[in-house]
């Protein structure tokens, strides 16, 4: 077994060309993918500040909807993350911090 590996059992699905709760769970945080995404573009397009309010609502509440479907699920196991090794992490880090400084320079 990989220690790398973060994930939880499973959830048994039945197979074939039925849909099932897997199928089901995983169109929905696709439609609230895009959702979030479409939102955001209208922010950016926004043409007054009622407008960009509102738009700016419905983007928080299908990104929080949509982070909780990622959390079912992950909990059903339908996800595995995997842990990265703390020197790629900081090398990452690194990068990252010295980008920003040439931006602020």
């Amino acid at each position: 077994m990989n220690n790398n590996k973060i994930k939880n059992p499973q959830m048994q699905v039945a197979k074939g060309t039925a849909l099932n709760e897997k199928d089901y769970i995983t169109t929905l945080l696709s439609n609230l993918k895009e959702l979030t995404k479409n939102y955001a573009v209208a922010l950016t397009e926004a043409s007054n500040e009622v407008l960009y309010q509102e738009y700016k609502k419905m983007f928080d509440q299908y990104s929080s909807l949509q982070r909780e479907v990622y959390e079912i699920m992950f909990r059903k196991g339908f996800y595995v993350l995997e842990q990265a090794e703390e020197q790629k992490v900081m090398e990452k880090y690194q990068t990252l911090n010295q980008e920003f400084t040439d931006l602020t320079v």
